[in-house]
């Protein structure tokens, strides 16, 4: 028989101690959580503007075989853009356009936080001497959910 006594539970401040641990760790934790959240439904809107970027390569390109260089479509409004390009756009956009004078892509982000919702991205084509088009990102996005390349 042992004179020692087994300890058998955690004391009250062990506890207060795990608690505290978890809840800064839930502090971090959850900021990161939406920040991520976001970026991940940012990343529909990104890559349905790709969509939109292509066909609009593919549209000036067809043009340039017709003797109209940097020429743009004329696409005000989504309907337009589905029509005239055979690019579906839906889910996190509610408005887009393609400027027929510059052949910017503008969208209007909804439906994902609204740190967001509301805001306009956009696509700015910069045409190189062999008629390639390079895309450079612009718009009222808050800078941290803002497409990199």
């Amino acid at each position: 028989m042992s004179i020692f006594k087994t300890k058998k539970g955690m004391t009250l401040i062990e506890l207060l101690i795990v608690v505290a641990i978890i809840g800064i760790l839930a502090a971090i934790a959850i900021p990161l959580y939406s920040t991520y959240t976001i970026k991940a439904r940012m990343t529909e809107v990104v890559n349905m503007m790709g969509y939109v970027a292509h066909a609009v390569g593919i549209y000036c390109q067809e043009a340039g075989a017709n003797g109209n260089n940097n020429s743009w479509p004329d696409c005000p409004d989504i309907s337009t853009i589905q029509s005239s390009l055979g690019v579906s756009i839906g889910g996190r956009i509610s408005s887009a356009k393609i400027d027929k004078n510059t052949g910017i892509i503008e969208v209007t982000v909804s439906n994902i936080d609204p740190k967001v919702d509301g805001h306009t991205l956009k696509l700015i084509p910069e045409t190189n001497g062999d008629n390639s088009i390079i895309w450079r990102w612009d718009g009222t996005i808050p800078p941290a959910y803002m497409p990199r390349r």
